[in-house]
């Protein structure tokens, strides 16, 4: 069975759609699945079973992307499109079946929204993440033993969601210290390279003994086998925040200019904070211009955040001792 999978340029949109995948490859154990997604996003699929080929799609002047698109997938008859583009490239492929992306609904979140394009959207098949056995390997490498480990993701795609550096340097501090949830935990934190002077205060506030600075140090695969050795992650809305989701590690995320209802971190053990002020009211401002904003997480106070990630740690605390309590 051949399926053509059309998903995301942006690695958090990209993340989303792996619960459908992942469904997919159990649902045909035969398939032999392509994937076309965006530069950014596309190596998150490399390590995933059943995957025969991927087609980066690099946006190109006058949607030629699409036609280019057109011209690697017409050769093939495909047994099953999904289409979560809504691209008209579904309708001008041999196809035995389609399923196309609903329209987005920002009242519904992203996961059950794709979902329903394969009329899931009642029980939604959680977000994975796939990496190789050598960077399995290597995180082990990187973060050895059991100590517990604060992995903060505090860049974003754009400033106007993105917490103060100095704000996540100020959590972190209550959060490791004495009376802190993690005391003495090491911190990891993510970011890429070209991200490292927005972070820059945050790294210089942690004692060196105890930072694992892994800011352009990780590609997705390895990002994603990090993650998992982690104790609890706490970022903005950004990829590396679902990513965390996805591996089932706590997860908290922050949010201010994006909708907590379309996009806060899915998984049984996430949470969400929000700014004080609600989305309509940071986007609704006078001479409000995404190109040009700044921060607009400042209504987000350090003791809101610090009381959220207690509040979450709580939860996987008891969830956890009650697992072993039904193991036992």
């Amino acid at each position: 069975m051949h399926i053509l999978f059309v998903t995301a340029t942006r690695i958090g949109d990209a993340i989303l759609s792996t619960g459908l995948l992942s469904y997919l490859i159990d649902r045909y154990p035969s398939a032999r699945i392509t994937v076309a997604a965006g530069p950014a996003a596309a190596s998150l699929f490399e390590p995933m079973p059943k995957l025969e080929r991927l087609i980066v799609m690099r946006k190109r002047r006058g949607s030629s992307h699409w036609a280019e698109l057109w011209s690697q997938c017409i050769g093939h008859r495909w047994d099953l499109v999904v289409d979560l583009r809504r691209s008209a490239i579904s309708w001008l492929l041999f196809a035995r079946e389609r399923r196309i992306a609903p329209p987005t609904d920002l009242e519904r979140h992203r996961v059950r929204h794709l979902a329903a394009t394969l009329g899931l959207e009642a029980a939604p098949p959680a977000p994975v993440c796939w990496s190789w056995e050598k960077d399995e390997q290597r995180a082990a490498d990187m973060i050895p033993g059991n100590h517990p480990v604060l992995a903060i993701a505090a860049a974003a795609n754009w400033p106007g969601k993105q917490w103060r550096a100095e704000y996540f340097a100020s959590l972190v501090e209550r959060l490791t210290g004495p009376a802190g949830i993690l005391p003495d935990a090491r911190i990891a934190v993510l970011a890429a390279t070209e991200e490292r002077d927005q972070v820059l205060p945050l790294l210089d506030s942690i004692p060196a003994d105890r930072l694992l600075d892994f800011v352009g140090q990780t590609d997705l695969s390895l990002a994603a086998a990090v993650l998992k050795r982690c104790t609890l992650f706490i970022g903005n809305d950004s990829g590396l925040m679902h990513m965390a989701a996805a591996t089932g590690t706590p997860t908290l995320g922050l949010f201010g200019p994006s909708h907590t209802t379309h996009y806060a971190p899915w998984g049984e053990h996430t949470a969400w904070v929000r700014t004080a002020k609600s989305y309509e009211e940071i986007v609704g401002a006078p001479g409000y211009d995404h190109r040009t904003t700044g921060t607009l997480m400042d209504s987000l106070t350090i003791d809101m955040a610090e009381s959220a990630a207690r509040e979450l740690w709580q939860r996987a605390v008891e969830a956890s001792n009650s697992n072993d309590r039904r193991l036992a």
